[in-house]
């Protein structure tokens, strides 16, 4: 069992970037995938991006390919969500959450963080 604690999010402007970091503690990390999902007011959580155990495998959503880049230091128990050229429609709560595959479906996922929020003003 593992606990997931988002950090990172912001307020920036259109075209800036912010690096989220998803913290885990337990010693299992590595033995998870990672999946980053994000909220927006009124709309359903949607997939970002996972990555596999070693990292090597990456996924993402078509509206964020080419500019997030996720990734993993399994030997500092941490996730990565590198977000560049940040549009308004990215605004939403992200969440990190880890699994036993990288699936794009939320509900495959075991364990959730409590989120961090993401606001990009135009």
């Amino acid at each position: 069992q593992i606990q997931l604690v988002e950090s990172g999010g912001g307020s920036v402007q259109t075209g800036g970037s912010l690096r989220l970091s998803c913290a885990a503690s337990g010693r299992s990390f590595r033995s998870y995938a990672l999946g980053w999902f994000r909220q927006a007011p009124g709309k359903e959580r949607e997939f970002v991006a996972n990555i596999n155990l070693s990292g090597r495998n990456t996924n993402y959503a078509d509206s964020v390919r080419g500019r997030f880049t996720i990734s993993r230091d399994n030997a500092d128990n941490t996730g990565y969500l590198q977000m560049n050229s940040l549009k308004p429609e990215d605004t939403a709560i992200y969440y990190c959450a880890a699994g036993l595959a990288p699936r794009v479906d939320g509900a495959q996922y075991d364990y959730w963080g409590q989120g961090t929020q993401v606001t990009v003003s135009s």
